[in-house]
């Protein structure tokens, strides 16, 4: 396995790709675009159930869009290899880059937590965003990722055994009961509220799997390995994932829940997550059909940037911008309801691609 300090510092266009693409996905859900969507097919159809694939499965479940945080989590993880070498290419100290790291994961948990008060109105205590989730695993990656393979996947497993453990032994007859299970109790310890939602901040501890898994496929895309066996070892890796995953979740043993991060579900997730990776990594870097990710890479080269915008000023204030104009200039001619809604959505959305496309364009490029 090829090592941080002497790892090319190639770049992956199907990396770039893939970030683009899950970026791409969470602006279009901040410009409401998928729920009009739904609302054009009636209840039960076949176009309902596809878009309803993209809303969060209520509790026991997985659909398309509970992946998308672990993606976004395994992302991370594949580019760290990659940007670390890099860094330590042009610093050459590693205390330095280690401050850099420190520095990043805190800017991550300020913006996190940071998003909850702007929302509220007022200086609130919520550890639930994917951010404030992301700069505790980007850390514990960090420091892990020099180690060898094996002991990287002990970690890893070891994380969803310390998540079975954590819940089981707190309510040994119902451990996955939404808002009665030990990360409600420990939301309730931490910022003396539960989310309505079901969601709880030690989420943190087992999709740190999935940041750590995305580090060791980066570790294993700069290795000396053959393209052939790299797509072999990931196809495996991402179907033992999905068998394993799912396997406990049909058979009882534990169900796959997004909302607490159950084992199962980050088995599965991660299973998924490895198996894009691996088509993305042989069908654009090795068949070469590398022009058309260009749409979509343009979003994931300011990732951070743009997720907060879409947070703050595209859900609310630029869809509210787009509907005076829309709304003002077509409702009166007739447009029904349900294309001005759909129309709304999609300027929306583009009008943010476009955002993208421009700091692209103008090389500026928004790093913490």
């Amino acid at each position: 396995m090829t090592t941080i300090q002497n790892a090319s510092s190639k770049r992956l266009i199907s990396l770039d790709a893939y970030r683009g693409i899950t970026m791409f996905l969470l602006v279009g859900e901040s410009a409401m675009i998928y729920g009009v969507f739904q609302e054009l097919f009636s209840e039960g159809s076949l176009g309902y159930l596809f878009f309803n694939q993209f809303t969060h499965h209520p509790w026991n479940g997985l659909r398309f869009w509970d992946l998308i945080q672990p993606f976004f989590m395994f992302i991370v993880g594949v580019a760290m290899p990659f940007s670390l070498n890099k860094r330590l290419a042009n610093q050459g100290d590693q205390k330095m880059v280690t401050r850099h790291i420190l520095k990043r994961c805190l800017l991550l948990f300020l913006f996190g937590t940071g998003l909850y008060c702007i929302h509220a109105g007022e200086l609130v205590f919520e550890l639930w965003n994917v951010l404030t989730q992301l700069s505790f695993t980007i850390l514990f990656t960090y420091f892990l990722i020099r180690k060898p393979f094996k002991y990287q996947l002990a970690i890893s497993i070891g994380l969803l055994v310390l998540t079975e453990l954590m819940y089981r032994l707190y309510d040994p007859s119902t451990p996955f009961i939404k808002g009665e299970n030990f990360g409600s109790f420990i939301d309730m310890i931490l910022m003396g509220k539960i989310s309505s939602g079901g969601w709880v901040a030690i989420n943190c501890i087992p999709t740190a799997a999935h940041t750590l898994w995305g580090a060791m496929c980066g570790k294993f895309l700069l290795s000396d390995e053959t393209n052939s066996n790299k797509i072999k070892y990931l196809i495996i890796a991402g179907l033992s994932g999905l068998a394993v995953g799912y396997g406990l979740d049909w058979s009882g043993i534990t169900p796959i829940i997004k909302r607490i991060c159950t084992s199962s579900f980050v088995l599965a997730s991660g299973g998924w997550a490895i198996l894009v990776l691996a088509f993305f990594f042989w069908f654009i870097d090795i068949k070469k059909f590398n022009k058309w990710p260009f749409v979509f890479i343009v979003v994931g080269m300011n990732s951070i940037f743009i997720y907060l915008f879409a947070n703050l000023l595209g859900h609310g204030w630029l869809t509210k911008v787009v509907h005076i104009f829309n709304y003002g200039f077509l409702e009166p001619i007739g447009v029904p309801e349900v294309l001005l809604a759909l129309l709304n959505g999609m300027i929306t959305l583009a009008i943010m691609w476009y955002l993208c496309y421009f700091l692209y364009k103008k090389k500026v490029f928004f790093k913490i």
